[in-house]
């Protein structure tokens, strides 16, 4: 009966020995926590997710991810601006710091200037103006530049059939209160209408707007085959997402860990890319089950009347801009 009572206090303490252990483990995890405004559901949190799949394997546990969605710890702004003071790691951010930090190289913020994702990704990461980019932001935003993530191809839907630029003389369009965005669509001839982005279903059915931009998603969220009867891809913009790091947290890194996060990036990254592209198709033939038309039209017209707003916003720019965007369209066949 004693050597029974006996081992069983020994597994016991077995037991209790191998919890503390294992909360030991996980207490001298480094956490790292990733910052992005979706929620759920997204090609953002897909790619989060890979990311942290892959950092918790490659380290062996010893790095572990917190992913924080839907701006649980605030908005873009906020959040880049705990990254300044170092009081958090990582961040899928929009673009928003590169009008802070590296105005005169946000040429991907421009519509109607790169036809192509591999255009936008090859401007970022490959270009004399990208890696200006990448430095200032680590100069002037304590930034770590670590690559785009795609997002699908913005368009614009309607009440109205529209095949050429002279189809938009009028039209009055939700557009959200982005200046350069407004000017290069009244260059088209819309009429701009500021409108926040939950009114839009209603001002749609109400008649104060005949159309918006915005990527396939957009229209399926708000089944806006209730109000609007087209989709024009017009193909203007990919707005990426962008994975980020505080500098001050990156710098105390060791060269090993720097490295497993960058090869982690550029799968989740991948991975990011090929979830949004089947979502993307999704949404297309779901906007068309609906009852929804599309109008696939030559883009190239459309770029050409927009092209003075465009040569506006990008002569605000650094000298580099114009020829590496002609370089990264050249590079990557998209002409």
């Amino acid at each position: 009966m004693r050597i029974e009572l006996e081992l069983r206090r020994a597994g016991r303490a077995l037991v209790v020995a191998s919890m503390l252990l294992a909360g030991t483990a996980i207490a001298s995890a480094q956490q790292i926590e990733v910052h992005n405004t979706m929620g759920p559901g997204g090609s953002e949190e897909a790619a989060i997710q890979r990311f942290a799949e892959i950092v918790s394997e490659r380290s062996g546990g010893r790095l572990e991810i917190a992913p924080y969605l839907g701006g649980q710890l605030g908005g873009e702004t906020d959040v880049l601006e705990l990254m300044n003071l170092g009081q958090t790691q990582m961040a899928l951010t929009g673009g928003l710091f590169m009008s802070q930090y590296a105005a005169e190289y946000d040429a991907v913020t421009v519509p109607f200037v790169f036809p192509t994702w591999e255009a936008v990704e090859y401007f970022l990461m490959e270009t004399e103006s990208g890696k200006a980019m990448q430095a200032q932001s680590r100069e002037r935003g304590n930034i770590v530049y670590l690559g785009p993530q795609m997002r699908a191809f913005r368009h614009m839907t309607s009440n109205r059939a529209i095949n050429e630029p002279a189809d938009l003389q009028g039209l009055p369009m939700r557009m959200p209160q982005v200046p350069v965005w407004m000017d290069v669509w009244e260059e088209l001839g819309v009429q701009s209408v500021v409108i926040p982005a939950p009114d839009i279903y209603f001002a749609m059915r109400t008649g104060q707007i005949q159309a918006h931009e915005n990527s396939l998603a957009s229209p399926y969220t708000r089944q806006m085959w209730e109000v609007q009867d087209y989709i024009v891809t017009t193909a203007h913009l990919s707005f990426p997402w962008h994975w980020v790091a505080s500098a001050s947290w990156w710098d105390g890194l060791d060269e090993a860990d720097q490295e497993l996060i960058i090869e982690a990036v550029e799968e989740a990254r991948a991975h990011g890319y090929d979830v949004e592209q089947e979502r993307d198709a999704y949404y297309r033939e779901a906007l068309i089950e609906n009852g929804m038309t599309f109008i696939d039209v030559d883009q190239a017209p459309f770029r050409a009347v927009a092209e003075p707003a465009v040569a506006r916003a990008l002569a605000s720019m650094a000298d580099t801009v114009q020829a590496d965007i002609e370089a990264s369209i050249a590079a990557t066949g998209s002409e």
